[in-house]
């Protein structure tokens, strides 16, 4: 796929083989429009909504295990949005997750990540499909004032140029298919491993691991485990504000 960046050509992505590009306009939802079409679009439909104030996509994924498993997808998800935005940021900065699903930079929100799967699956089938999504803010959007937001970040406030922003998309498909190849040589292990290096912690001395279901197990020295759900952390969803539909602001 060719990069038509070039001026009055029509924007659109350079992505590896093996994606397929469906572009929304401004308006679109890519992450429920992901869900609408998985069925028939089929595994790598990379789906993007082309806004400036918003890095917004979401892909297409056909997994070979039951729901139950497979949503550890996420994470693989995870770690190839953080590895994008890491290529492409300014030295000497951080990208971390807040559980599950909020992606901070330099200790602001910048957005978050959701899955998707069809909701007539039970835990013991395997999905037909699954849809990752991400939000990333790229810009202040012009209804928030400035100091409404002075606990969240944007891209382009933060040394990023709006070309990169398209490019973080780009760096993500290549990530991720990156990802499913580690699991699929040596397993999960590397994959929770990588996701929870950039897990904010909570108590010094933490043990931490990923169940086979996704939930968190959390040990802390002369303590017991502690389980937190990442299907109750789905449906919180603590970094969207479905009213904007945009990452909150802090």
């Amino acid at each position: 796929m060719k990069n038509a960046r070039a001026a009055g050509a029509e924007p659109t992505l350079d992505l590896p083989p093996g994606y397929t590009l469906v572009a929304l306009r401004e308006l679109g939802d890519a992450f429920q429009h992901g869900c609408d079409i998985a069925a028939e679009a089929g595994a790598g439909t990379l789906i993007w909504v082309r806004r400036y104030d918003l890095v917004e996509f979401a892909v297409v994924l056909e997994p070979g295990e039951p729901l139950a498993l497979a949503r550890r997808a996420f994470f693989a998800g995870m770690n190839a949005t953080a590895d994008a935005i890491s290529a492409h940021c300014p030295p000497e900065r951080e990208v971390n997750f807040s559980w599950p699903d909020s992606i901070l930079f330099d200790g602001g929100l910048l957005g978050g990540g959701r899955l998707g799967w069809p909701r007539d699956c039970r835990n013991d089938q395997v999905p037909d499909w699954l849809v990752f999504g991400v939000i990333l803010r790229a810009a202040d959007m012009a209804h928030i004032e400035t100091a409404t937001a002075a606990g969240s970040v944007a891209l382009m406030n933060e040394g990023f140029e709006m070309v990169e922003t398209d490019a973080i998309i780009e760096s993500f498909a290549r990530h991720l298919m990156a990802a499913f190849d580690q699991w699929n040589e040596f397993g999960f292990d590397p994959i929770a491993r990588d996701f929870l290096s950039r897990l904010s912690k909570r108590k010094a001395g933490e043990l931490r691991g990923i169940d086979v279901n996704g939930d968190l197990l959390t040990k802390v020295a002369g303590g017991g485990e502690e389980r937190t759900s990442l299907l109750e952390g789905f449906s919180r969803v603590a970094w969207y504000d479905p009213l904007h539909r945009a990452p909150k602001l802090d």
